[in-house]
């Protein structure tokens, strides 16, 4: 049974970082995207970053140059490397996987079909 299990997240003050974590079990990640999206209080889930079964990547506009995916398929685990973090940051992180079926891994949430339970991520002085 596919399972993915996000970890890392916290409060951090405003500037700080954060690695989060998602452990995949149940399917070989080397297979398959994995998706970061996130949701804040009020706000419709969105997507941050994902990382395609090659390696490429892709980000939303507001985390690029801060935020980096990275994958470890022998670990069968993605993580998101956050730097830079600000307030509106604040959100509920979820990750989420696909079979890889294209060349660029999407940010849309209706192409991932698994997902994990979320790590909430505060940034607040």
């Amino acid at each position: 049974q596919l399972q993915l299990v996000e970890s890392g997240g916290g409060l951090v003050q405003p500037g700080g970082s954060l690695r989060l974590s998602c452990a995949a079990s149940g399917f070989a990640l080397s297979y398959y995207d994995i998706g970061w999206f996130r949701q804040a209080p009020g706000k419709e889930r969105e997507g941050v970053s994902c990382s395609h079964s090659s390696g490429s990547t892709n980000y939303e506009d507001s985390v690029k140059g801060r935020f980096t995916i990275s994958r470890d398929n022998a670990k069968n685990t993605v993580y998101l490397h956050m730097n830079s973090l600000q307030p509106e940051d604040t959100a509920v992180y979820y990750c989420a996987a696909r079979p890889t079926v294209q060349a660029m891994c999407p940010l849309f949430l209706n192409r991932y079909g698994s997902w994990g339970q979320g790590t909430q991520v505060t940034v607040s002085s």
